[in-house]
């Protein structure tokens, strides 16, 4: 069965129309039209004038019509350069709750996608129901800025999502369905110029591979990349075959029009000779030409190279060229440097790659009719539908460019995902042992999703007419910790004490309050929760200890300190020496021997000095001691005695005073005899010689007095 079908190719410059015999499964280009626009009634894939368009289309139509008689439906493309490309990323916080689903990672994917679709409206200041999201693509996870393969039970305070997304605008096809209107035609079936292309040059069983596919015009260079069985993302340069051109018709004073045939001639036939404006004569071949537009060139390779990896995120594994454009010398080479493949990856395709297209005597086979070629087999092999879907009542029409998703219908309604997720339970804020702290509320429920009744998720397919119903997750609940979930497990501490058994335990305290480990922590609650770790700790928790025991015993003495070990508190852990700062251990067993009283005779003592000058002599048979102080101790300007007790922290003056000799009539200030009483004569005697009472005496010496 033989069937004709007609096709446009509404480009910048021209309009083309191409009419195909479809037998079965293969098609015969049967006749061909290409007319030029009068004026710039196209812009980069949108249609300016729909009055100056649709006349050209009448033209091509017409032409055609002679031949084969009536045509009234017709296949187009929205051109690929009308696609808008915008790149974003979407964070949230995951603090105390990481990403467990890949249905989170979804509603995040979608959230950025919306993301795009909101930020490309507002700097085209539409609505965004005026795009429809034909594509996106995944750039890279990130945890706390760090790219990472999945968001999957991973720890970390921030998940950012960074993708590419690519929207059409709606008014690109109502703008070609006005056109075609007035060309009383009307739409067989519509397709994307990058996927109509794509469709012919690749087969299915290919489109798993990461291509990249230019189509070089003559005003912009339209990019589309596929990978996993789709068309991936989309893109386009604002320049391509007028900028080689450009450099013919300024290097050898060319009419623009005269250049552009010149480019055509020399890359057809490999020279040409043309007429500069003044009127010379020259033939220029294609070796001369070359290094002419080499500058040109290069600039657009890098322009291409650069806007392919920032759409793919890095080389491709082939890139096709296909348009006018394409033709360009050099142009291949160049751009396989610049993307470092090797030069038999990027490669020029012309129709005669279209493996379901019979060959055709007499017609053009090159790289400018792949399109129109394309877009009339792809709009019939794969057309681009509206579908009517209803998401939560709401009617939402869809541009079907692959198969449909609720995630696609979601965005495309205008729902925020991230607004239907349950919202966090209120948090509670305290402060805990003198810091603030906020205990947060439950997270809450992820929305629930249903198409037709049926439980679904934002991956699963949809058909016209399905109703999709996204309902709001549960709020969580507020915050409801007790203290024992805040300081955990505290594990108690058995010891012994001075032969007593204790055990250290947490102590709670709410508000001022003693509560115990399950109370339910309240807003705005003062929480101290203190446990005894050092022997310090658990002496002033049992009050066995006062303020002077707790550190060593030290006095000031001549501005200098001193600590006296016989004041200080002896401490012995499991019978090591230890000191207040010891932490307690599990059956630890701990002796504290109390200070003793500490006197002048001890601080003397420690610093090795004697309070006073002593010596040893006999009087009369009897043991006698003599004394003089040889050292002033004062405390607050009052001088002490060598028994005068002693306070920790005491400030004392110590003064070292000179010793005299003693003499024989000191001995009488230790014995009992009043000299006043006696009558008579008498003697005195040192060691049974005659003396007197000044003799000096020494230790050892033995005394007399005799009466006569």
């Amino acid at each position: 069965m033989n069937e004709h079908v007609f096709a446009l190719d509404i480009g910048t410059q021209s309009v083309t129309g191409i009419i195909l015999q479809k037998t079965n499964d293969s098609y015969k280009v049967i006749d061909f039209c290409v007319r030029q626009h009068k004026e710039r009634s196209m812009l980069d894939g949108q249609i300016q004038n729909v009055v100056q368009v649709a006349e050209v289309i009448t033209e091509v139509k017409c032409a055609l019509e002679k031949k084969h008689g009536l045509l009234q439906h017709v296949c187009v493309a929205a051109a690929g350069r009308a696609l808008k490309t915008i790149q974003t990323e979407k964070s949230i916080s995951i603090i105390d709750k990481p990403i467990t689903t890949e249905e989170e990672i979804k509603h995040l994917e979608l959230s950025a996608v919306q993301q795009a679709q909101a930020l490309l409206a507002k700097e085209n200041k539409h609505n965004f129901t005026n795009y429809h999201c034909v594509g996106f693509s995944i750039l890279h996870y990130k945890l706390d800025g760090e790219k990472i393969g999945s968001f999957i039970d991973q720890v970390g305070k921030e998940a950012t999502v960074e993708i590419i997304a690519t929207f059409l605008p709606k008014i690109v096809v109502e703008s070609l369905l006005a056109a075609l209107e007035r060309a009383d035609l009307t739409m067989e079936a519509l397709t994307l110029e990058p996927i109509a292309a794509i469709h012919v040059l690749i087969p299915e069983s290919m489109r798993r591979l990461n291509i990249a596919l230019i189509d070089i015009g003559a005003g912009t260079s339209d990019i589309a990349i596929s990978n996993d069985g789709t068309v991936v993302a989309y893109g386009m340069v604002p320049i391509a075959g007028d900028e080689i051109t450009e450099a013919i018709s300024d290097h050898y004073l060319l009419d623009f029009k005269v250049a552009e045939e010149t480019k055509r001639k020399i890359i057809n036939d490999q020279e040409a000779t043309v007429y500069d404006i003044l009127g010379f004569e020259s033939t220029i071949t294609y070796e001369d030409l070359v290094p002419q537009i080499a500058e040109s060139v290069d600039r657009l390779a890098n322009l291409l190279a650069t806007e392919i990896r920032h759409l793919n995120a890095k080389a491709p594994q082939a890139v096709m060229l296909i348009g006018g454009g394409s033709l360009t010398p050099k142009l291949n080479e160049k751009l396989a440097t610049y993307l470092q493949l090797p030069a038999n990856r990027v490669a020029m395709r012309g129709i005669e790659a279209i493996q379901c297209l019979k060959s055709n005597e007499g017609l053009p086979t090159g790289p400018e009719f792949v399109t129109p070629v394309g877009i009339a087999i792809s709009a019939t092999q794969n057309p681009l539908h509206y579908i009517t879907v209803y998401v939560n009542d709401k009617v939402t029409l869809m541009f079907e460019t692959k198969q449909l998703t609720v995630g696609d219908a979601i965005i495309q309604a205008g729902i925020e995902v991230n607004k239907y997720y349950g919202k966090i339970g209120l948090a509670s804020i305290i402060t805990f042992n003198g810091k603030k702290m906020t205990l947060r509320g439950e997270y809450g429920e992820p929305p629930t999703i249903f198409v037709n009744d049926q439980a679904a998720t934002v991956d699963s397919l949809i058909a016209s007419g399905d109703k999709i119903v996204i309902h709001k997750g549960k709020d969580g609940k507020n915050s409801t910790v007790t203290l024992e979930e805040i300081v955990g497990d505290m594990k108690e501490i058995p010891f012994t004490y001075n032969d007593k058994e204790f055990v250290l335990k947490p102590v709670y305290q709410a508000n001022g309050q003693i509560v115990d480990k399950n109370y339910l922590v309240q807003d705005k609650d003062t929480i101290h929760v203190v446990m005894a770790k050092t022997i310090a700790d658990f002496l002033s928790e049992q009050t066995l200890l006062n303020d002077q025991e707790k550190e060593d015993f030290f006095v000031i003495v001549n501005e200098r300190k001193v600590k006296l070990d016989k004041g200080s508190t002896i401490i012995l852990v499991n019978g090591k020496q230890a000191n207040m700062t010891t932490y307690i251990h599990e059956e630890d067993q701990i002796t504290m021997t109390p200070s003793e009283n500490v006197t002048v005779k001890t601080l003397l003592h420690q610093l090795d000095k004697q309070f006073d000058y002593q010596i040893h002599v006999t009087f009369n048979g009897e043991p006698v001691e003599l004394k003089q102080n040889r050292m002033t101790m004062i405390r607050d300007d009052q001088p002490l005695e060598e028994t005068s007790e002693l306070h920790h922290g005491d400030r004392l003056v110590l003064k070292e005073t000179n010793v005299r000799a003693f003499i024989f009539q000191d001995i009488f200030r230790y014995v009992d005899i009043d000299l006043s009483q006696i009558r008579g004569s008498y003697k005195l005697y040192k060691n049974n010689e005659l003396t007197t009472f000044h003799e000096e005496v020494i230790h050892g010496d033995k005394l007399e007095i005799v009466w006569e």
